[in-house]
């Protein structure tokens, strides 16, 4: 399910925006996380850019007073499939300490301008990070924010590089990391306890998004990957498809559509709709935080949700 690499946030610099960096004196707005991408003034604090408010929001809570975080993706309206990175975000790559990236294809941009801007950046890759892979004669699930047990390994790593920045701090840093993982652990318990009451049951997604989660509550996708394979990479779904997916709501052959509402469009509609119709719980769900959201109260949300549509 690895996208390609234009389709995932990695719309590419051009040439001409690279020779602007010579003289980018500009700054940009504030991430929801709280997050400033404007030229940091003199500072003991690390300096750390993430791709998204996702990884940003992770990195201020293990990082705490002593980090000052820019999320290139901040925007809970941005699809992050078609962001398009500029030189302010080039600018604040080149000075950032630590970078936390989520790999496996989903955010390219953020190596293509680290290598432009000679950065000497601790790079965290989270797919790496999380240890997961492409199955066997399969596509690699890139999104690993979704995965509860590799987001624990990504909180460490994020305190080690913290560490490694400030090493006066750093058992102030992997103290907050075990503080987030302890909260992440009645997720993962949310996640047994739908397995135990509703394991092998019908879900349907319109993107792979979710499937971490699903997969750790015990459900089972039951949505033709052709149509989610369609969604995720920008393409047209066939009548054919698109029909055999309708089906799966008419036939009542799932309890929940699990929904990526960042990017919708007139055959993710034409889902919801049928879910709608056959009276079947419709969870929405996101890549980037909403607003208002850290990401332990937002994946809270996300599971509380799908518990809640299952048992209907």
């Amino acid at each position: 399910m690895s996208p390609s690499p234009s389709r995932r946030l990695a719309a590419l610099l051009t040439g001409a925006a690279l020779a602007l960096l010579a003289g980018c004196d500009s700054s940009s707005d504030s991430g929801s996380d709280g997050s400033s991408a404007q030229e940091p003034a003199a500072s003991s604090k690390v300096t750390v850019v993430a791709s998204t408010n996702v990884y940003g929001d992770m990195a201020r809570q293990i990082g705490g007073a002593e980090v000052d975080v820019t999320s290139i993706i901040s925007d809970p309206d941005q699809d992050p499939h078609s962001y398009e990175a500029d030189t302010q975000n080039q600018l604040a790559l080149s000075k950032a300490k630590v970078v936390i990236e989520n790999g496996g294809g989903y955010d390219d941009f953020v190596d293509r301008m680290l290598k432009s801007s000679n950065s000497s950046a601790d790079v965290i890759n989270a797919v790496k990070v999380s240890g997961r892979t492409a199955p066997k004669g399969g596509e690699l699930n890139e999104h690993v924010w979704y995965d509860f047990p590799g987001v624990s390994r990504i909180a460490d790593s994020v305190a080690a590089a913290l560490g490694r920045a400030d090493p006066d701090d750093a058992a102030a840093f992997a103290k907050n990391a075990a503080t987030f993982k302890a909260e992440l652990q009645p997720l993962e318990a949310k996640e047994a306890e739908i397995k135990k009451e509703h394991g092998g049951e019908g879900v349907a997604i319109t993107e792979p998004v979710p499937l971490y989660m699903l997969d750790a509550a015990g459900l089972v996708n039951r949505t033709p990957e052709e149509f989610s394979e369609a969604i995720e990479e920008g393409d047209d779904v066939s009548p054919k498809i698109l029909q055999a997916t309708l089906a799966v709501f008419s036939g009542r052959e799932v309890k929940a559509l699990v929904y990526n509402e960042q990017t919708a469009g007139p055959q993710t509609d034409k889902a919801k709709a049928a879910a709608k119709a056959a009276g079947i719980p419709v969870v929405p769900v996101t890549e980037t935080l909403p607003k208002g959201k850290d990401y332990l109260g937002w994946m809270t949300a996300n599971v509380d949700a799908l518990a809640s549509a299952l048992a209907k």
